[in-house]
């Protein structure tokens, strides 16, 4: 299987559903840090989370997931774009035990933003974490914040990420009256091997073979961290020139490190001296103006 976003609706119903696989996505994460079990299978399935709900949006930009807890696991995030690239990564404080989400991150708040290309106001919203699992936090938000019938069956291991979601669409009351919840109910015998392990063409035969289903072409989705010095460049100017003068003193050299895929930035004092007198230049320029 190759990693893909499989849209399906059934007929003549307010049902729509997504299915995603990451493979080769999912992997090039556990490649770039050594996450305990525990907190690898709910970064896994934040990210299959991330990818069903960014199909659903129309936006230019960056969706990100970030999940704030207050017990050992103190922060997951996700971030998708339009173009469905992904990245994902998570703090943790000491051994982690237990695997409910609320055992690992206690109490918390799910933050959902998105971030448009065009330097347009960011949307975000807020809600606390409320579930026992990821599946469940995204449809206490959606319910809440989005007023969208939503469910969610998510899976992950140390290969592969996947999930299924299905989505009750506004609609005039139709002569299937009975079609969410039959969707629902056949949803639920799916498991998670066969979430992993099966085309998503062969969930949708399994799952609906008696409807009147159209599958679309399914949409590809890779991994791909955004960051460059650029960026970097722009974090140290808003850290300002005293606090990066004052590491530089320290260490000789500022030494930033993503946390998305461990690519390592280095500023000597000359670098330095070049952000903060792009700076002043870039200022300059504004005031003659």
């Amino acid at each position: 299987m190759h990693d893909s976003l499989q849209r399906f609706i059934l007929e003549s119903t307010p049902v729509r559903g997504e299915i995603v696989h990451l493979d080769a996505t999912w992997r090039a994460v556990l490649e770039r840090r050594d996450y305990p079990a525990p907190l690898q299978r709910l970064l896994g399935e934040m990210m299959a989370a991330g990818a069903l709900l960014s199909a659903t949006l129309k936006f230019d930009g960056a969706l990100l997931m970030q999940m704030q807890g207050k017990g050992p696991v103190r922060l997951l995030v996700v971030e998708v774009t339009s173009e469905q690239t992904m990245r994902a990564t998570a703090k943790w404080d000491g051994d982690i035990h237990g695997e409910d989400l609320k055992s690992l991150l206690g109490g918390g708040n799910f933050v959902i933003a998105i971030v448009p290309n065009d330097g347009k106001q960011t949307y975000q919203g807020v809600v606390a974490l409320e579930g026992r699992s990821v599946s469940e936090v995204l449809e206490h938000y959606m319910a809440k914040s989005e007023q969208l019938e939503t469910r969610l069956w998510l899976a992950s291991d140390s290969r592969q990420a996947a999930g299924l979601m299905l989505q009750k669409m506004p609609a005039a009351a139709t002569a299937d009256a009975d079609a969410w919840n039959r969707a629902v109910r056949l949803a639920e015998t799916v498991t998670e091997q066969e979430l992993l392990r099966l085309p998503a063409q062969d969930i949708v035969r399994r799952l609906y073979h008696e409807e009147d289903v159209r599958v679309f072409d399914a949409r590809p989705v890779a991994f791909r961290c955004s960051c460059t010095r650029e960026r970097v460049t722009a974090m140290l100017r808003m850290l300002g020139r005293e606090e990066v003068q004052s590491i530089l003193s320290e260490r000789g050299k500022v030494d930033v490190e993503c946390e998305f895929c461990g690519r390592k930035y280095s500023f000597d004092a000359v670098d330095a001296e070049q952000v903060f007198a792009s700076d002043i230049a870039m200022r300059g320029s504004q005031t003659r103006h």
